[in-house]
């Protein structure tokens, strides 16, 4: 079970972006990508079978995973996460600061 997963709130603690704050698009191996944080210009060619036009985009590039922290709702701050076993013996994430399931 991964501690950093798509949708969470996640805080840059390293980089040209450090402190900002997004949500998690998408967790690839060992790097994730957070909406509005490490954006790159990409010179993109055109494609006229599909309508695409070429031109400058933004996109958002990745992040490794040792530079992202959750962010806790009740704090407003950067937190860890532990696993911890509920009644039904399942396992599931939890804020190291109050215990508090995610």
């Amino acid at each position: 079970m991964r501690k950093i997963k798509r949708n969470d709130r996640a805080i840059i603690l390293a980089g040209k972006d450090k402190k900002k704050t997004g949500v998690v698009e998408k967790v690839i191996g060992a790097r994730v990508l957070v909406r509005g944080v490490n954006t790159v210009k990409k010179h993109q060619k055109g494609n006229p079978n599909i309508n695409k036009p070429g031109g400058i985009i933004t996109k958002n590039a990745s992040v490794h995973i040792s530079n992202v922290a959750i962010v806790n709702p009740e704090s407003n701050t950067r937190d860890r996460i532990r696993f911890k076993l509920n009644d039904n013996k399942k396992k599931t994430r939890v804020y190291r600061s109050n215990g508090k399931e995610l």
